[in-house]
């Protein structure tokens, strides 16, 4: 089917005098009539479910649609896209090993890795998006497990060329993970490029109306794990937390990854998203295609209004002719990429506090991807620790803002953004 009709359709197909519309199955266990029966499903010898830590029906089914518009082979819904960066990273590194990341990645998630999993002895290497084949090469260790990137990075809105880090993971034996939050399958799906593991935070354009917390993991089934079995033993040696199960041999490449992460990870963390949070979530997949449309229309028209005011010193916006990052965007983004824009005005901090201040339909959050416009001044907000000289050398210097431009008419929010220039 078309992505389209996924979005609407996926996942679910009612039966004679079934729900229309997928069931939620708002419930922690579920009743067997024999312990042998049950035993069966702890031996991962049967589909079913005993406990919604592990796997739910109704989370199943929405993953499910987002692994059809992803093109892959398995997924999994976890509580915040925190949790599947995580729990996606996790899945392959243990203490000794070593991740190489695009460095532009979202603040949260380099904090993740740099610092939350340096704490378990896992290093990390960062290297810049538009590196050469060289230099990303070079970034490589023997204990090296992972690639991970961002197909449009959060804030810094840099492209990520997956062919060219795709080519360098699987000539060093390793897989490339890529969280595709920003374009969502709709403008993207990084499989067809190379990528082998898909992450969203479907918080953003997934959900599209602040309303739920989420995250995705999709596998895209094409990685061998057990032609590279020493570099990943967690999948290709017993585990013996899980009944001597080798999750590669039993599962193959199509189901080993996310059966190892639902039955060990999910088992040990928890971070289960709730299903009523992905019934909703399900509601916002069911309109993705049409709203992605809309958000990236609107992000053009703000880019272009913004570039050629005289109060602004720079945009970021790869949809731009002039963006470093216009060509790649033009490959892998053809149909566009977000409705995210950042830029930075030529005041400098004051100028850009002012123009938040008289901004009137978008609004002040920490927040992106949503129905309704909204900005954040990172220098007064999330990055108010940091001085002039380290915002600069973080990528999100004094002066920059990012608006997420919303659903609202395009002329209406070009609107509110010269009047809140004029009083700059």
């Amino acid at each position: 089917m078309n992505r389209d009709t996924i979005c609407v359709q996926g996942g679910y197909t009612p039966g004679n005098g079934e729900p229309r519309q997928i069931p939620i199955i708002q419930s922690t266990t579920f009743k067997y009539a024999t312990s042998e029966d049950m035993g069966k499903l702890f031996d991962l010898e049967a589909d079913g479910y005993f406990y919604s830590r592990l796997q739910n029906p109704t989370c199943d089914m929405v993953a499910k649609k987002i692994c059809e518009l992803e093109g892959g082979t398995a997924a999994m819904l976890t509580s915040s896209g925190q949790a599947a960066n995580f729990f996606a990273l996790f899945n392959l590194c243990e203490a000794g090993d070593h991740i190489v990341a695009s460095s532009t990645i979202y603040g949260g998630t380099f904090n993740l890795i740099s610092v939350t999993m340096a704490k378990m002895g896992i290093t990390a290497t960062f290297v810049d998006p538009l590196c050469t084949e060289e230099e990303l090469n070079a970034a490589f260790q023997p204990n090296t497990k992972v690639v991970f990137g961002e197909t449009i990075a959060n804030p810094a809105l840099t492209v990520l060329d997956i062919e060219k880090f795709a080519k360098a993971a699987h000539a060093h034996g390793v897989p490339l993970m890529v969280d595709n939050t920003f374009p969502t399958p709709v403008n993207c799906r990084p499989f067809e490029w190379g990528a082998d593991i898909v992450t969203h935070s479907t918080t953003k354009y997934m959900d599209g109306h602040g309303a739920v917390l989420g995250g995705a993991i999709v596998d895209g089934g094409k990685f061998d794990w057990m032609a590279h079995a020493e570099k990943f033993p967690g999948l290709c040696t017993p585990d013996d937390s899980y009944h001597g199960i080798t999750y590669a041999e039993r599962f193959g490449k199509e189901g080993a990854f996310i059966t190892k992460a639902t039955a060990q990870l999910m088992r040990d963390f928890g971070s289960m998203q709730s299903p009523m949070n992905a019934y909703m979530l399900n509601l916002g997949l069911e309109s993705l295609h049409v709203r992605m449309q809309r958000h990236c229309a609107n992000g053009m028209a703000v880019a272009q209004f913004l570039e050629n005011h005289p109060k602004v010193a720079y945009v970021n916006y790869c949809g731009l002719e002039s963006s470093p990052y216009h060509a790649l965007a033009q490959k892998y983004l053809p149909n566009g990429s977000c409705g995210v824009v950042s830029f930075g005005l030529a005041g400098g901090r004051q100028a850009a506090s002012t123009f938040m201040k008289e901004l009137k339909l978008a609004a002040i959050e920490t927040h992106v991807a949503d129905a309704r416009t909204c900005c954040l001044n990172p220098a007064s907000s999330t990055h108010r620790q940091m001085n002039d000289e380290q915002l600069a050398a973080a990528g999100v210097p004094a002066e920059l803002v990012r608006m997420s431009c919303g659903l609202e008419s395009a002329e209406d929010l070009i609107a509110d953004i010269a009047q809140a220039l004029d009083k700059v």
